[in-house]
């Protein structure tokens, strides 16, 4: 799914500076498996532009693959114009680009209020914990009790078989653990640095990663 990753950066002596994988190697080998209802988040080293920075909600992990979204990338394109029945229920009330993959198809995800049972009769479906993919073709007001609030995505993210696990080794990414919240949080937190500054040290200090390295 990946393109081009950044190349171990060499420092100003002309040495190889340790990349991710060295520095946090355990933290980063304690951390969780990928499942569903885990975070992938970008690491540093990826610049990539389509995933830099990026938080991924992953849906689906089996045999056949993974399949995730980007819960940090908002459009400017209102709920409203596209989906306008689901505007109420959606926080924000903007579409958010999920990731590379079939742009022309929308997927939702709700966070379901405490207590709630996921319900299928009414069109949801548990990822894990209070977290459930929505059917969009059903009708929003019968899902409104049960939930807090949902988060459309245009796009996803994929990969096929083997793939994420090459780019894991790789050390594109970090396997965090998702909260609930982290699915209707406002638009304009860093979801990268707070998930990160949540965790324990060392990876909480990545939080204050520079967001444009090349000012520093």
């Amino acid at each position: 799914m990946i393109g081009d990753v950044a190349q171990d950066e060499q420092a100003d002596d002309g040495s190889r500076r340790p990349d991710f994988r060295e520095r946090y190697g355990d933290a980063v080998a304690a951390a969780e498996q990928v499942r569903p209802g885990s975070l992938l988040i970008a690491a540093t080293e990826l610049t990539e532009p389509t995933f830099r920075r990026t938080v991924i909600y992953i849906i689906e992990h089996n045999d056949g693959g993974s399949l995730g979204v980007v819960i940090n990338r908002p459009s400017e394109i209102p709920v409203g114009r596209v989906l306008p029945r689901w505007a109420t229920l959606s926080r924000p009330t903007s579409l958010y680009v999920g990731g590379p993959v079939k742009r022309d198809a929308a997927l939702c995800l709700a966070v379901l209020r405490v207590g709630a049972e996921c319900d299928s009769r009414v069109g949801l479906r548990r990822v894990a914990g209070r977290v459930a993919i929505a059917d969009l073709d059903a009708d929003p007001r019968r899902l409104a009790p049960f939930v807090e609030g949902a988060r459309i995505f245009v796009g996803y993210s994929g990969w096929t078989f083997g793939q994420l696990e090459s780019e894991l080794e790789r050390g594109d990414w970090m396997v965090l653990s998702a909260r609930a919240g982290d699915l209707l949080v406002d638009p304009r937190v860093d979801l990268w640095a707070a998930v990160l500054r949540r965790q324990p040290m060392p990876l909480a200090l990545l939080a204050t990663h520079p967001i444009e390295v090349e000012r520093n």
